[in-house]
C-alpha cells in the first residue's frame, strides 16, 4: 500500500513523504530535523524509515534540514547538479550534505528507487533550477510540484498522468493585490518565475487532469495572501465555470480537493 503525508507545507518548511513496505521517499526536508522527528513519532513510524530523499530546488523553506538529516542518518540525496550547487551556496544550509550522499539526476530522465521510478520535470521558478516530481509503483502514480511560477508543457503532461497530485496553490489575487508585501515583491510573486495562483492552479487542473485522476492536495499557501478556504473554493469554482463550457470534463466536479497545512501534518494518505 502506498502511502502519503505531508509535515509541512509552505514557507516555514516544506517536507512530504511517500512509502510502502519496502520502499520511501523523503521529498524536500525545510523542516527541522527535531521538529521532523517528532512528528515521525507521533505516527507510530520510525524515522529510520527514511531510505532516500527528493530536493525540488535550493531555497531555504525546502532544505535547511537537509545535510544534518543526510548526514546524521546516512541517507542519499537526489538533486539536479544545479540544485546542489544551489545549496552548497545556500547559507541558511549550515551543514552541508556529505560529499558520499550527493546524488545527481537529471531533469526528464527517469530512475529508479526501491520501488519507485521517478521523472524529474522543470518547474519555472527563480531559483537555481527547480523540478517536480513524478512517482510510479504498482500502477498510481503520485505527482508533486511546488514554487511553480508558470504553467508549461511538462507540468501540463505531469499533471495529465497523475493519479495523486500535489500542486501549488499560492495566493489568492485579490489578497496579494490588497496585502501588505512592496510593489516589486507582488511583481515578483505574480512573474513566469514566481509562484501560481489559486485560479491558475484551478485552470491547470481543469485543462488537465485524467479521468484517472482521484485527489488533489493544494500545496505552499502564502501565510499572508491565502486561506485554505480560499483555496480549495477559489479552485473549484475555476473547476465548475470550465465544466460549464466543456460538459464532457464533468468527472471533474466530483474531485477530492484538500489544502496542505503549512505547519500540521496531515493525515495519512492511502494511495489505491
Amino acid at each position: 500500500m502506498l502511502r502519503f503525508i505531508s509535515f509541512g507545507s509552505g514557507t516555514s518548511g516544506n517536507c512530504y513523504f511517500l512509502y510502502t513496505d519496502t520502499s520511501s521517499v523523503l521529498i524536500d526536508a525545510g523542516v527541522g530535523l527535531r521538529v521532523l522527528k517528532r512528528k515521525f513519532l507521533s505516527y507510530g513510524l520510525d524515522f529510520r524509515m527514511i531510505r532516500n530523499i527528493l530536493i525540488t530546488h535550493d531555497h531555504a523553506d525546502h532544505v535547511k534540514s537537509i545535510g544534518s538529516l543526510s548526514g546524521d542518518y546516512h541517507i542519499p540525496v537526489f538533486a539536479t547538479r544545479k540544485v546542489h550547487q544551489g545549496i552548497v551556496r545556500n547559507v541558511s544550509v549550515r551543514k552541508k550534505i556529505p560529499q558520499a550522499y550527493i546524488h545527481v539526476i537529471e531533469k526528464d530522465i527517469p530512475f529508479t528507487l526501491g520501488d519507485f521510478l521517478i521523472t524529474p520535470f522543470g518547474v519555472p521558478h527563480n531559483s537555481l533550477e527547480n523540478v517536480g516530481y513524478i512517482i510510479e509503483i504498482g500502477g498510481v502514480t503520485f505527482c508533486l510540484m511546488t514554487d511553480v511560477g508558470s504553467l508549461t508543457s511538462e507540468i501540463k503532461n505531469a499533471i495529465s498522468r497523475a493519479n495523486y497530485l500535489v500542486i501549488e496553490a499560492n495566493y489568492n489575487l485579490d489578497m496579494l493585490q490588497q496585502g501588505p508585501y512592496p510593489d516589486y515583491m507582488k511583481k515578483q510573486i505574480m512573474s513566469d518565475t514566481g509562484h501560481l495562483s489559486n485560479e491558475n492552479c484551478g485552470k491547470a487542473i481543469a485543462e488537465n487532469a485524467s479521468q484517472g485522476l482521484r485527489h488533489v492536495w493544494l500545496c505552499h499557501l502564502s501565510e499572508t495572501n491565502n486561506t485554505p478556504a480560499f483555496a480549495c473554493d477559489d479552485v473549484k469554482k475555476v473547476i465548475e465555470e470550465y465544466v460549464k463550457e466543456n460538459p464532457l470534463r464533468n468527472f471533474l466536479l466530483s474531485l477530492p480537493v484538500d489544502a496542505l497545512s503549512r505547519k500540521i501534518p496531515s493525515n495519512i494518505f492511502e494511495l489505491k
